[in-house]
């Protein structure tokens, strides 16, 4: 079997991690912007493979969040060859009602990692601290000061 590569332009591999980010803003579809063969990983969660797996993965991290808005202005961006890494900061509520905003509590700063080829994200490892509402005071106990 043969795989026919599309070219691509590092500003086309940008424009598609721009638009998923945009989309998970604005609460709209993005799968289709994933190959179904895609390899994501959200910490705390782990590794989905494949579509069935990455739905459930997204499903469950979107059933803590309320809302999550991306500093799109300030994003930092390394293209080299089908990687891109998008580093940025964010800003949001939990589904408990707890608002987090980089720069003003310790969630919000982020970076992810792309690979994208022929149009379609193939790996996403998103890298950044789940616990937006800063409840983990038991091990990080410098959280219980702030």
């Amino acid at each position: 079997m043969t795989y026919e590569t599309q070219p691509m332009t590092e500003e086309q591999r940008k424009a598609i991690a721009l638009e998923y980010l945009k989309r998970l803003d604005r609460k709209e579809n993005f799968f289709d912007l994933l190959d179904d063969h895609a390899q994501v990983c959200f910490p705390k969660w782990g590794l989905a493979n494949g579509r069935k797996e990455f739905e459930k993965l997204f499903n469950d991290v979107a059933g803590t969040l309320s809302f999550v808005v991306h500093d799109y202005a300030y994003f930092n961006y390394i293209v080299q060859g089908e990687t891109v890494v998008v580093e940025g900061t964010s800003y949001g509520k939990t589904a408990s009602g707890v608002e987090w905003r980089a720069g003003i509590t310790h969630a919000g700063r982020w970076c992810d990692i792309f690979e994208i080829r022929n149009f379609k994200i193939h790996r996403l490892f998103i890298y950044l601290d789940p616990d937006y509402a800063s409840a983990d005071v038991a091990r990080y106990p410098w959280l219980a000061k702030r």
